[in-house]
């Protein structure tokens, strides 16, 4: 069996099947996390192939020593699917959604619970400090940026920008 880091390497020389290789085993959770952010299936196949390709465009980038792989992918998935809702595109068609889609936002969080426990963060995100949990959840959950984080919260983004660096060091030392 490949090392994820050799498999890795080979994504960065450009090799097709270790692309393969790691969108099968991603593909799903950055799915899942894509969906809870947009709320819309197809949108979220969508950004999964956008997030991918991407990733494959700025492979060279990528370094271990900053962090792992799928938290480098995943923060790429993040930026493409906050692009989504931004657009000018995205909003046009939020104005014509059918009540469907409100239902299903308000009741999606179950296939998230599901998504980020396939990837192991749910088990450890209680044993952080509430004002951390909350800070991950709301960031790397929900999709909200720091901004909106520190509006929602109702403090200062340098509290925000510090409690979610803790809370992944701190999750980063029970993961690893």
């Amino acid at each position: 069996m490949i090392k994820l880091n050799d498999l890795v390497m080979q994504f960065q020389n450009k090799d097709e099947k270790a692309f393969e290789k790691l969108y099968h085993m991603y593909s799903k959770s950055i799915h899942g996390i894509l969906f809870n952010i947009v709320k819309d299936q197809s949108i979220a196949d969508e950004l999964v192939q956008d997030t991918f390709m991407k990733a494959w465009k700025n492979a060279k980038t990528y370094s271990a020593e900053k962090g792992r792989f799928y938290t480098w992918i995943l923060n790429i998935a993040r930026n493409t699917a906050i692009d989504k809702l931004r657009s000018k595109s995205f909003k046009n068609t939020k104005r014509n959604f059918s009540p469907d889609w409100f239902e299903n936002m308000i009741t999606s969080h179950d296939d998230m619970e599901e998504s980020t426990n396939s990837i192991g963060i749910t088990k450890f995100l209680p044993k952080l400090s509430v004002k951390r949990c909350e800070i991950i959840n709301l960031l790397f959950i929900e999709g909200f940026t720091q901004k909106e984080a520190s509006k929602h919260l109702n403090i200062p983004i340098g509290t925000v920008k510090t409690r979610s660096r803790n809370g992944i060091l701190q999750l980063r030392q029970m993961v690893l």
